[in-house]
């Protein structure tokens, strides 16, 4: 606690040393529970505010558990505004870049309760990586990890005799009030702004612990990002909006399953320049995405960051995989599946917050909407004349059957290659981008749904959970498939993509993004 500063900071420091037992940990979190009496009002965004049930609302008989325990739908909440609507806590989770503030409001005595985190430096899996933060309880969480929306993966194992320490947090929690009159909502704004102001004291220079580095004990890395695809220009592009962060040293992508050590992440500007300050000593590998391009960009230089390091690192350039010109594609390359087909909500089962809105993937029981619109048949895609914001549907789950089991489910692509094709030897190139998978398989067959062998499987991949927990996005995979051309014909194509998989209705597969392309030789024809 510090003078004239209203509320506390508060921070964990977790420690091996050499010689101790193996171990397992799967979640970090401090909790804090407020009084039931007083907080009602919920705050985690500018858009995600609302009055919120009590936690003997969900007991039954006043409430009926679902298809898991954390979703319970509201039968005879003390408020009748809630009745019938559906309280699950994953409903607000929140990417780790954007839990800065979160927490409640006490109308009645006009007194405001939040958590502020002006760094993400200690979370796991980088600047994606979904949290929970609020929900009801009244419930306040600071996660300093958790394997949520990733699985297994994620589960922190140290080996016998392994030594390890890390610092997780500060983070802040503040208090604020108003005298009667004032509009209490507005508590949020004041929060945000100390948000801010947190944001530039960071790193602290209280905490006593010299485990936690001041700013001069720090570094930091500069520079642009470019990338090159002359498939779509001649010039290198700016990667406007790339994220672009500093993590342990590894391989393509493996930032977003790290979790042992720190994680440093900046937002390029639209010319493509990015600074990353405030690095702590240690050894590390540049990362990066780019909205709009598929794959991952990866510095395999090891950084060696020491007290007062300034590393200008001038242009990089990102060469996103392609191998010829774009003859179809599917969705947009954002590492998620927010821009296909996402159905309204079942009216028994809703959450007023997200009605009428962008995020309403985030509705309970979506997953069933797949059989009610594909009672027998599954999706065909028609790549000349559909269009995937209202013809593809965002997850490939399982169909449930009268019986109580359940069924896998095949897509179709369809497309027409022109005479000009029908001569040419060698592959296509099919990039399937995939924004979650959970136990499920991904097997691609190219005219003939009826071979035993399929061109190309995943095999079992993933335990991102995030069908059940109402994202629209768990770890990223990129998959690059080789279509021989013999394979194809002139006229009618079908590509099929079969999630085999059916043991429950939360297997399943969200895409991010699909292409085909065609061999580079193909762009010189005439």
């Amino acid at each position: 606690m510090l003078r004239n500063s209203s509320g506390f900071y508060s921070y964990a420091i977790f420690e091996r040393l050499k010689g101790w037992p193996a171990v397992e940990l799967d979640n970090i979190r401090l909790v804090f529970k407020l009084n039931q009496d007083k907080f009602h009002y919920m705050a985690i965004s500018d858009e995600r505010q609302r009055y919120m049930p009590m936690p003997e609302d969900r007991i039954p008989p006043r409430g009926k558990p679902l298809a898991y325990p954390e979703a319970v739908q509201l039968l005879d909440p003390m408020e009748p505004e809630f009745k019938g609507e559906v309280d699950d806590k994953y409903e607000y989770s929140m990417e780790s870049k954007d839990i800065k503030v979160h927490g409640w409001i006490s109308t009645n005595n006009s007194v405001g309760f939040w958590q502020i985190t002006p760094s993400n430096e200690f979370r796991s899996a980088g600047p994606l990586k979904q949290f929970l933060g609020s929900h009801v309880g009244p419930t306040n969480l600071a996660v300093f990890h958790s394997t949520h929306y990733v699985g297994a993966e994620l589960i922190m194992s140290f080996e016998e005799g392994e030594a390890w320490k890390k610092v997780f947090g500060p983070v802040f929690i503040y208090l604020n009030s108003f005298s009667k009159g004032v509009d209490p909502l507005l508590l949020w704004t004041q929060a945000k702004n100390q948000t801010k102001i947190e944001e530039e004291k960071w790193p602290y220079n209280f905490t006593a612990s010299s485990d936690f580095p001041a700013s001069d004990q720090r570094g930091s890395v500069t520079g642009r990002l470019l990338v090159r695809d002359r498939y779509i220009r001649s010039e290198d592009i700016p990667a406007n909006g790339s994220y672009v962060g500093l993590a342990a040293p590894g391989d393509v992508g493996s930032w977003q399953r790290e979790y042992k050590g720190y994680q440093f992440w900046s937002k390029a500007d639209e010319k493509g320049y990015f600074s990353i300050n405030n690095v702590r000593t240690g050894h590390y590998n540049l990362y990066a995405f780019v909205p709009g391009f598929i794959g991952d960009y990866h510095n395999q230089t090891v950084f060696n960051i020491s007290p007062g390091t300034n590393i200008s690192l001038g242009d990089l350039v990102y060469e996103p995989p392609r191998d010829g010109v774009t003859l179809w594609e599917i969705g947009v390359p954002d590492r998620t599946a927010a821009e296909f087909y996402i159905p309204d909500p079942n009216p028994t089962f809703t959450n007023k917050l997200y009605l009428n809105r962008s995020d309403k993937y985030r509705q309970y029981g979506l997953w069933e909407r797949y059989a009610e619109l594909y009672p027998h048949e599954d999706m065909v895609y028609n790549v000349d004349v559909d269009d995937y914001s209202k013809n593809w549907f965002y997850m490939q789950v399982t169909r449930k059957q009268a019986d109580g089991g359940y069924n896998g489910t095949t897509w179709q692509i369809k497309f027409q290659l022109d005479e000009k094709m029908k001569n040419f030897t060698g592959n296509f190139k099919l990039r399937i981008a995939l924004a979650t998978s959970n136990v499920a398989e991904l097997q691609v067959r190219v005219n003939d749904v009826s071979k035993d062998r399929p061109l190309f499987t995943t095999g079992e991949i993933g335990k991102d959970n995030t069908i059940a927990r109402h994202g629209i996005h768990g770890l990223y995979w990129l998959y690059s498939v080789d279509v021989p051309a013999s394979s194809l014909r002139n006229g009618n194509n079908t590509i099929y993509l079969t999630q085999p998989l059916a043991r429950s209705p939360f297997q399943g597969l969200m895409y991010d993004y699909i292409r085909l392309e065609c061999p580079d030789t193909v762009s010189h024809l005439t």
